[in-house]
């Protein structure tokens, strides 16, 4: 099942379910009183917006080995995690707004993981049972900033730095999924999620043995090697097998 979060008309957001011939709209969210209605609408007709928003957005750093000898930094012993702001994120289509403040933007192509129920220390054989389902997320970076600040809390934070899309995949296996990132079209990156350092059920474990994950919230498991500058005009493709494409353009900002 794919699910997708839309704009109908006007400022109506409702969530519904991808069928063959349209997006068949639900009452409530997947969360909470998740009920399937009558109305089914074209693909043309709606607006796809982020699939969740969060109200944490939890990262893991250095997760593919390759990732980590491009940026010349040690393999960790354990997940390294961070946070991005849930005003960061964005959906398919939006803009990519890069701030005068920084000079070296990169992309980042990662599988996210949607949280489907209140986490706390869950262990990893648990895991599954937590989880919603998996869309696709572009990790969006300041290197610049990153190298500057010594901590990567305003590198990886300012607005729009985190598109999340098109839509969350209920059923699929994380293990082996091909993941590509595409600038205006040339290949970047091309990896499978079997190159993570630490699997799915291992980083959540890590993760609600720090914080408790609400539902709704996401989790990003590391960007494989490839990453590079985007620029003002750039379009970004990232592709996840099974989920599906993540398109957004990119501008600049003030």
């Amino acid at each position: 099942m794919k699910i997708v979060r839309v704009r109908i008309a006007g400022d109506e957001i409702a969530y519904g379910v991808v069928e063959p011939e349209g997006i068949r709209v639900h009452q409530g969210t997947p969360f909470v009183a998740w009920e399937p209605t009558e109305t089914v609408l074209g693909f043309d007709d709606v607006h796809l917006l982020a699939p969740v928003f969060p109200t944490k957005v939890v990262c893991v750093g250095r997760n593919y080995v390759d990732h980590a000898i491009e940026r010349g930094e040690k393999v960790p012993e354990e997940p390294v995690i961070f946070l991005k702001p849930a005003t960061a994120v964005i959906g398919p289509g939006a803009a990519i707004v890069l701030p005068a403040e920084a000079h070296e933007v990169h992309h980042e192509a990662e599988l996210a993981i949607v949280v489907g129920r209140v986490a706390r220390r869950v262990a990893a054989e648990d895991a599954s049972g937590y989880i919603l389902g998996y869309t696709a997320a572009n990790d969006v970076s300041a290197r610049d900033l990153q190298k500057k600040d010594g901590q990567w809390t305003r590198a990886k934070g300012f607005d729009t730095f985190c598109p999340l899309g098109p839509g969350i995949e209920t059923e699929i296996d994380p293990l082996g999924l091909r993941i590509t990132c595409s600038v205006n079209g040339e290949l970047r990156q091309d990896a499978s999620t079997e190159d993570m350092v630490f699997g799915v059920a291992e980083i959540f474990a890590f993760i609600t043995r720090v914080m408790t994950l609400l539902p709704g919230d996401v989790v990003l498991t590391g960007t494989p090697a490839g990453v590079g500058p985007i620029r003002p005009g750039d379009r970004v493709e990232v592709e996840i097998e099974r989920i599906g494409s993540l398109l957004n353009p990119v501008v600049a900002g003030s």
